[in-house]
């Protein structure tokens, strides 16, 4: 049958049985022409030169195709319709979105990153900063968390990631954070921070960064934070401190090593072994990961760091000291000795008191103790309270001081050993500081208290002879006569 019978038989164009004895299968619709817009002539380069502004603004200010018609019809009379702006708007995002070259990953080398995520430690919601370092060859990866991205915490999160693989990478790739890179030169080259410049003179390892406002140069551990947000802390995570926090995210890192990924016949933990046999060993002694810096004492006993005040011992007051700032604590010292102990605070323009620091000042300075600031939130046990009532009634002023030197007792002996000492003075009634320090001793070294006068140790020895009654005839009349 020719073509035309075909088509007259089977009651379909010429066109179609043409295709159909051209192709074994219908190759569906094909457009061989360009779409004409003859309406968007002259009006391309405008759209281009707002969709080229776009960039450099706020992904949330950018034109939509709805904006971009919008202003074509009010600004330059376009009388084309919505749809043809949208499919143009389309078309031009697929021409200019960004290609990848898919990479090989040799083995010894990591990449590192903070990512974010809510978290409840102690009964208190708030926002966790995790630091990830990943290695690419084997997808092995570490998380620890911290309530700030802080210098310390990228120093403090290299030195753990180091330790739980037992090795350092020979480089690391980074972003250009500020805490690492303080300054990008004209010719790329890294300024690096003080803190971050130590930490790679002590580890040895080689520093690598990725483009500005590029991700995807370290795509490896951007997809591991995402990993570990969604695995880790989905529900959001409870946890009673950031310790108990962080020992269940290395359960999970040490648990992931026995998985099988896509496209590998190996576990992760197999792949690792050719990771650490390429990394360099650790050194004798961590790295300390603190920040360093310098101060001086205030009047009010009070150490300023990162905008918030830390006391000391007020013998220390007016003195220049050296402040030592890690993710957990801040240490204070004076010349060669350590002279204070706090918990960081990642608060601002607050006051980090120990009331102990104060107490040698307020027993001089009596008339302070009821307002002193450093002892208003001192939460002590009640029996304290009780020994100083007892105190004020019987000795007046001289016992609030003497209060005190039982409270500076903490300055030498642990809050439990003295609170036992306390009820022990109240029980046998003997309210007085050398009865509570002759008690807090006994309780230290395990011995029987002693508190008989003619034996106690802490008190002068006074004997008192017994009168006669007939030493009492001389005060008779006859006896004056």
């Amino acid at each position: 049958m020719s073509q035309r019978e075909l088509a007259r038989h089977f009651n379909i164009s010429r066109d179609s049985v043409r295709k159909i004895l051209a192709f074994s299968t219908p190759p569906g619709y094909r457009r061989t022409k360009e779409i004409k817009r003859p309406k968007l002539d002259g009006f391309t380069e405008i759209i281009d030169g707002w969709l080229e502004g776009d960039k450099n603004v706020p992904r949330k200010q950018r034109h939509t195709a709805k904006r971009i018609h919008e202003r074509l019809k009010a600004e330059h009379k376009f009388t084309g319709g919505y749809t043809i702006i949208k499919d143009y708007v389309r078309q031009r995002e697929r021409r200019t979105r960004e290609m990848f070259v898919p990479l090989a990953h040799p083995p010894g080398h990591a990449q590192a990153d903070f990512g974010e995520a809510l978290v409840v430690i102690g009964g208190v919601e708030q926002k966790a900063h995790f630091f990830v370092l990943d290695l690419p060859h084997s997808d092995a990866y570490f998380v620890r968390a911290y309530p700030a991205a802080t210098a310390e915490a990228w120093m403090d999160g290299h030195v753990h990631a180091f330790a739980f693989f037992g090795g350092v990478p020979l480089s690391v790739l980074y972003d250009n954070d500020r805490c690492l890179v303080s300054k990008i030169q004209p010719d790329g080259t890294r300024v690096r921070a003080t803190l971050f410049s130590g930490l790679l003179s002590h580890y040895l390892f080689r520093d690598r960064y990725g483009r500005p406002g590029k991700g995807n140069d370290k795509g490896n551990v951007e997809g591991m934070v995402g990993y570990a947000r969604r695995n880790h802390m989905v529900p959001i995570p409870h946890f009673p401190d950031w310790e108990s926090f962080n020992a269940y995210l290395e359960e999970q890192c040490r648990a992931r090593q026995t998985d099988t990924l896509r496209g590998h016949t190996e576990t992760i933990g197999a792949r690792l072994q050719r990771d650490l046999a390429e990394m360099r060993p650790l050194p004798a002694a961590p790295f300390e990961a603190c920040a360093q810096s310098s101060g001086r004492v205030s009047s009010q006993s009070l150490v300023r760091y990162d905008t918030n005040d830390y006391s000391v011992p007020v013998a220390y007051g007016h003195q220049d000291v050296w402040v030592r700032a890690y993710v957990d604590q801040v240490v204070i010292g004076c010349r060669s000795d350590v002279i204070a102990r706090h918990p960081r605070c990642y608060a601002r323009e607050d006051m980090v008191f120990d009331p102990i620091h104060y107490l040698p000042l307020i027993e001089r300075k009596i008339n302070a103790l009821d307002q002193a600031a450093p002892l208003a939130e001192w939460d002590l046990p009640e029996e304290f309270d009780t020994l100083r009532r007892l105190m004020e009634a019987r000795m007046l002023k001289i016992g609030r001081r003497e209060y005190v030197q039982v409270l500076r007792l903490l300055e030498s002996f642990g809050m439990d050993d003295l609170h036992v000492a306390v009820k022990q003075a109240l029980k046998m009634g003997a309210v007085g500081f050398d009865a509570v320090k002759h008690l807090v001793l006994c309780q230290v070294e395990k011995r029987p208290p002693r508190l008989d006068l003619d034996v106690y140790p802490y008190l002068p020895r006074a004997r008192v002879e017994t009168t006669s009654a007939a030493s009492y005839m001389a005060l008779m009349p006859e006896a004056a006569e």
